[in-house]
């Protein structure tokens, strides 16, 4: 939930760059209808079905399409949400527009529901297709190199490991420039980096697989491509990309490792630039060496290559940072969902008698009221704390026995491991004076101990206060 709506803003926006490199590789770009069948004045002029190139028309054109559409249902809750919420009538205006007139009725989420997993199960094989499609553009021809069966799940194998690296690279600067570490846990980026391990290895077994499969087809063509690649002039590209995509994410074996921000952020820009030298060495590597000497060559990109190639990551990067600019990041409608405290925090405002203005909006569309609030809401909140505290002492007392100080002698809980002078103190104020009381202690006590003291949770469990005051009374 926390990440999923900048992963789909992130894949929309890749998909508008893949768009372009077709466009101008047409060279007249202005004829590009005629990749769709349409029929014309000079007769019927159907595509070449056949052809892997205008699948992958359909299938991309289909994938932005769905994207689109999936992204832009999970917004309409939240532009809404803005649109009640802004000041400037042009910004009520535009957020109306684009929320589509959702009014937050009950009918309008049961369609919501609806229309987001009808999605979400066709957005599912749309991502296998698209990136099997893309790999038959290479398959399917007769160069050794590329004439290989493993490509489909090589590529969509590759397309999830390169997409997670991705979404952890910029989310993992959005999470520290907009101070989002609430949303966008460590726990998060430890589960995203288990995803890149598992697709990393997957990666290096289809590595492994194309050259097993050259050596074992006895074709000299295809066992001199990726001898080539190993050990010819592109060796540096090949082993560059060995070791960014298999090696670096083995790495995340270590929790210690995939659960440090700075390291993720590490690997995951390894990963990003592994999988550029992944594209190199498909396509360079099997197309320098051809059949015939007299047609060897090297690649040595022109101005316009390098001037497409950072013109269109910045255009993904202005992209991006507009969406981060005017769309909420995180799916807010969804994070609601499971914060049930919030709810049961309105709840005892309105019990309270305490006004509801204010609380949870922003303070320009509250005036001066959000002071008193805001003091109210924290009087409230003391006393909830206070009076959950006194429960749990009324529970703890209660398992483990009351203690009369009238006729009873205390005993010196600080010959307990673990309990000096204020940690005795402080479990006297609870009421706990003796041995016997905390020999009764379990796991139950323990937790409950904890959550009144708030200090060192964990520790009376782990150094047995129970099983040492069982000693020391025997």
């Amino acid at each position: 939930m926390a990440i999923n709506r900048s992963a789909e803003a992130m894949t929309i926006f890749s998909v508008i760059q893949a768009g372009l490199f077709p466009i101008i590789h047409m060279g007249r770009p202005w004829l590009g209808y005629w990749v769709l069948p349409i029929p014309n004045a000079y007769g019927s002029l159907w595509v070449n079905f056949n052809s892997p190139l205008l699948w992958d028309v359909f299938a991309i054109s289909t994938y932005l399409s769905v994207s689109m559409v999936f992204w832009w249902t999970g917004l309409l809750p939240d532009f809404a949400m803005i649109r009640d919420r802004a000041v400037k009538p042009f910004q009520k205006k535009i957020y109306s527009l684009v929320s589509f007139g959702w009014s937050g009725r009950a009918k309008d989420w049961q369609r919501f529901e609806e229309v987001s997993l009808v999605l979400a199960g066709l957005a599912t094989p749309l991502v296998l297709s698209v990136h099997t499609i893309v790999s038959f553009d290479f398959a399917t021809s007769v160069i050794p190199g590329w004439h290989t069966t493993i490509f489909p799940p090589y590529f969509v194998a590759g397309a999830i490991f390169s997409g997670f690296a991705m979404v952890q690279t910029l989310l993992i600067i959005m999470r520290k420039v907009c101070n989002l570490e609430d949303y966008i846990t460590v726990q998060h980026i430890e589960l995203m980096n288990i995803v890149i391990m598992i697709t990393g290895s997957i990666v290096g077994v289809a590595y492994i697989t194309e050259l097993f499969i050259a050596w074992y087809s006895g074709v000299e063509y295809e066992q001199y491509a990726f001898l080539n690649r190993a050990t010819g002039p592109y060796a540096w590209a090949y082993w560059m990309m060995m070791s960014c995509n298999v090696f670096s994410p083995q790495f995340m074996w270590f929790k210690r490792l995939r659960t440090s921000i700075m390291f993720s952020f590490f690997i995951s820009i390894v990963v990003n630039v592994g999988m550029w030298f992944e594209r190199f060495v498909i396509i360079v590597t099997s197309l320098h060496r051809d059949y015939l000497p007299s047609s060897w060559t090297m690649f040595s990109p022109t101005f316009v290559d390098i001037g497409i190639f950072i013109g269109t990551i910045g255009f993904f990067f202005t992209l991006f940072l507009l969406y981060a600019r005017t769309f909420p990041v995180i799916a807010q409608a969804e994070v609601k969902t499971i914060l049930k405290s919030s709810g049961e925090r309105y709840k005892r405002i309105r019990e309270s008698g305490a006004t509801l203005v204010g609380t949870g909006t922003d303070e320009r569309t509250s005036g001066k009221v959000v002071t008193a609030v805001k003091s109210s809401v924290e009087k409230l909140k003391k006393k909830e704390m206070s009076s959950d505290k006194s429960e749990m002492k009324d529970s703890l007392m209660a398992s483990i026995g009351s203690f009369d100080l009238n006729t009873q002698t205390p005993d010196d809980l600080k010959k307990i491991k673990g309990v000096g002078p204020k940690m005795e103190e402080v479990l006297n104020t609870i009421g706990i004076y003796s041995f016997l009381q905390v020999s009764k202690m379990t796991k139950k006590e323990y937790d409950l101990l904890d959550s009144i003291t708030g200090s060192f949770p964990g520790r009376a469990e782990r150094d047995d206060w129970s099983g040492q005051a069982k000693k020391l009374i025997n």
